[in-house]
């Protein structure tokens, strides 16, 4: 039996909501049902951002110091900061996270070193805060941004994921259809959403080595 040497199969924005409207026991009829289905998928896209860590969002920034300068604009997509250091002369330096009561609760901020924390202020545009204010304008900041998925713009667009996470995506979708046209369907789909985001979320762990060290104690009874 010949196989397909195959392994190119993704779906469109289309075909998704054609498969959740199935799940549903529905059928797309009209240039609305598409354009509500679009809107749950943008949503539940952003529901994914709330639930945790998705590694492949995750993408390496830099930012150039100017000397007296502590503030620093980041992207809009950045959803938040997992990691930071700072180069010089080819060595890394970890930066320490502060929380904004810290960071407000540092006397002098304008005093200037070698940065060796920072505070991400999550706006609506984020800002990166670094401590003490850089000292020259040559070190330059790496960090490990967790970054806002593409939307669902065009009908005809892919979605920027691992194919591990098509079942989860059509099966969400289906769920959040479901809400405002088979509510007899809502809770048999929400379970089959939640163990396919479980399922998909597990597979996408960082898979760090891990050891745990026994402790032996002498404990004398008697």
């Amino acid at each position: 039996m010949a196989v397909s040497n195959s392994v190119d199969f993704e779906l469109d924005v289309a075909e998704y909501i054609e498969e959740a409207f199935e799940r549903c026991g529905l059928e797309v009829r009209t240039g609305y049902d598409l354009k509500t289905a679009k809107r749950s998928l943008n949503l539940m896209l952003a529901e994914w951002a709330n639930r945790g860590l998705n590694q492949w969002t995750i993408s390496e920034r830099t930012v150039t110091m100017t000397q007296g300068t502590g503030e620093y604009a980041v992207l809009p997509d950045v959803i938040d900061i997992l990691s930071c250091v700072i180069r010089r002369d080819d060595t890394d330096y970890t930066l320490l996270r502060l929380n904004r009561q810290a960071f407000q609760t540092i006397p002098n901020k304008a005093s200037e070193g070698r940065p060796n924390q920072f505070f991400l202020d999550r706006q609506v545009t984020p800002s990166l805060k670094i401590w003490p204010t850089p000292e020259n304008s040559t070190d330059v900041v790496f960090y490990n941004a967790l970054t806002r998925m593409n939307d669902a713009d065009t009908y005809t667009n892919t979605l920027d994921m691992p194919f591990r996470f098509y079942p989860c995506l059509a099966a969400g979708l289906a769920y959040y259809i479901a809400i405002k046209r088979a509510p007899q369907r809502v809770q048999l789909l929400k379970a089959v959403y939640e163990e396919e985001f479980e399922r998909a979320a597990t597979e996408d762990r960082d898979r760090a080595s891990f050891n745990v060290a026994p402790q032996n104690r002498y404990y004398r009874t008697g």
